[in-house]
């Protein structure tokens, strides 16, 4: 029973490094792969080593509760993406408990409060301020961030080398802004470079005032490689680091998800089945397939419907969810079947109508998965 990840691994391993070279040929400094949640699927110790493979230095990862795995599987610094805030006190705690192995840690800081903790703490503690974008998630406002470095608290911390500054971060939205901004002299370029180059201009600034040449950076999310030529070239005096996740680990053409046919019963026109003890197709055939809600079988994002057909699409989709019915990510024969009903923790049942080529036990069903939510029993491939 095996829910099972193969990978090409040559093909693979060449998609991450044309990856690296596009990024480099942009004049960015070096980038950050992004190793969160689940790992794209793969785990997180898998893309560690494929880290130590393309010889880079530094990860990013999620949340704090991910730490203590990279710790161990990448030798060098770690950005933790989601903010640090004092009063979440679970993750608090957790920060705590890692204090004595956190030197290679940068917490990202995006909230004058969080600032202000750790300017009263002991230190040394490394840390990258994210300024608020169109994205409009976390983040200081321009203001909020002259501000929080103007306080006689944080530019004492600063200059004690209590926090050490490594920069500023910028998570930028998928789409372009909606509200596009204009810095003086940037009248090219798309709305994210454009955003992009307003809050440099801003950060290199305030350096004049902070000084260290290890603050002199720029980490970047979502700019492509034409934005961040741009951007590159206009940033003369800082180092642009961008973060990338999903572009450098999920080359599908390298990654097959399959389910093992575990069981197929031939079945008459009328037979209930499953749990909720619902009936299939005329003489239909039952297949059951490694691959459940333990696996990430069944769970989808919400649909962004940005446009006429995606919203019909969703709403058709929702009127058949509601009706019993729904379309299984396994593949049999050619064609993406549907399930008998919803999955269930390890394995999935699905129909096969009359006339279909039937599977037999031991076939392997390819499955088209979301990564980022997937998880396999066997990860084959690697070596």
């Amino acid at each position: 029973m095996s829910f099972t990840l193969s990978i090409d691994a040559d093909r693979w391993r060449a998609h991450q490094s044309s990856v690296v070279a596009a990024v480099a040929a942009t004049g960015a400094g070096e980038m950050i792969p992004v190793i969160k949640g689940n790992g794209y699927g793969l785990g997180q110790s898998v893309l560690a080593d494929e880290v130590a493979r393309l010889a880079l230095g530094t990860v990013a990862v999620g949340t704090v509760f991910e730490l203590g795995e990279m710790l161990d599987a990448h030798p060098g610094e770690i950005v933790v993406l989601q903010p640090f805030e004092v009063r979440d006190v679970a993750a608090a705690q957790a920060w705590h408990f890692l204090a004595d192995r956190g030197h290679r840690v940068i917490r990202t800081i995006s909230s004058t409060e969080a600032l202000l903790a750790l300017a009263d703490g002991p230190g040394p503690v490394r840390v990258i301020l994210e300024g608020r974008t169109s994205m409009q998630r976390f983040g200081f406002t321009s203001d909020e961030l002259l501000s929080a470095l103007a306080n006689s608290r944080v530019r004492a911390a600063i200059n004690e080398g209590r926090i050490l500054l490594r920069g500023l971060a910028l998570h930028l939205p998928i789409a372009q802004p909606a509200d596009e901004v204009n810095p003086r002299g940037a009248h090219t370029g798309t709305a994210r470079v454009r955003e992009t180059l307003r809050w440099a201009g801003i950060w290199t600034a305030e350096l004049e005032h902070i000084g260290g040449s290890e603050a002199a950076a720029l980490w970047v999310s979502h700019l492509d490689d034409a934005e961040l030529t741009s951007v590159v070239s206009s940033c003369t005096t800082l180092t642009v680091r961008p973060r990338i996740g999903t572009r450098l680990w999920l080359d599908r053409s390298s990654l097959k998800a399959t389910g093992t046919v575990l069981a197929v019963h031939p079945l008459p026109n009328g037979t209930h089945v499953g749990y909720r003890q619902r009936s299939g197709p005329r003489d239909g055939t039952l297949v059951i397939v490694s691959g459940g809600t333990s696996h990430g079988i069944g769970l989808t994002a919400p649909s962004p419907a940005s446009s006429v057909r995606q919203r019909v699409v969703t709403a058709g989709t929702g009127a058949l969810d509601a009706a019993g019915r729904a379309m299984s990510p396994f593949v049999c024969d050619g064609k993406q079947r549907w399930f008998a009903e919803a999955p269930h923790a390890q394995v999935s049942m699905i129909w096969l109508p009359r006339g279909a080529v039937i599977p037999t036990i031991g076939d392997q069903l390819r499955a088209d998965v979301r990564f980022t939510t997937s998880h396999f029993d066997v990860i084959s491939g690697l070596s």
